[in-house]
């Protein structure tokens, strides 16, 4: 059977932000893993109830969409992040099969999320994509777990740069910002680059 993919699209006051981002996502999914059909997502349907506020407006899809939720949605803080492996982690595609990555969420110890080193190199948290402010501008992962849909955005923007960070040279940032589809570069938590707020669990060196 083929995998379930997901799109998570912020719902504001009745409309789906990021809609084309969320679209050329789908389209690039669908190429990767060889479907010869994949769904459009303009034809979803904004329950009357929720077009007021902010929603999470969740879609699962194969060739075609199975299933599409509304949730409330409130920006949850973010203080403190730990350092974690993620070589054996391929999501590439938003999968709905989010296992190793819960799995990795679930040691993360006293802090509120982990940050994941893929191969030396700084990726995303367990939900956002990341960038870090080095004084001057604000970088991103040149190489994150997901291209997410936000940090497409950003980047046409040209509101973020692409760099490859490796975790070795972290601390030499002043800030990390979180942000993702549901959450703008302003509005998401902003951490202090300290080893009191990103906890690093094990060695780590370049590759």
């Amino acid at each position: 059977m083929k995998p379930c993919l997901l799109e998570t699209i912020c719902c504001q006051d009745g409309r789906l932000k990021g809609l084309a981002f969320h679209q050329e996502r789908v389209r690039r999914s669908a190429h990767a893993l060889g479907w010869t059909t994949f769904p459009e997502l303009q034809h979803i349907l904004i329950p009357k109830s929720h077009r007021k506020g902010r929603y999470k407006c969740r879609v699962r899809y194969r060739e075609n969409i199975e299933e599409v939720e509304f949730t409330p949605y409130s920006i949850r803080p973010v203080q403190r992040l730990t350092l974690t492996k993620a070589d054996h982690i391929d999501y590439a595609c938003k999968y709905e099969d989010r296992s190793l990555i819960n799995a990795a969420f679930a040691e993360r110890g006293a802090t509120d999320d982990v940050l994941f080193v893929k191969h030396g190199l700084l990726t995303d948290t367990s939900y956002a994509n990341i960038a870090l402010w080095d004084g001057i501008r604000w970088l991103t992962p040149k190489q994150p777990m997901l291209q997410g849909t936000r940090r497409a955005q950003l980047l046409e923007q040209n509101r973020i740069s692409m760099a490859d960070i490796f975790v070795t040279d972290l601390y030499k940032f002043e800030k990390l910002a979180l942000f993702n589809a549901m959450m703008d570069l302003e509005e998401g938590p902003v951490i202090a680059v300290h080893p009191t707020n990103i906890r690093q669990s094990s060695p780590f060196t370049k590759k």
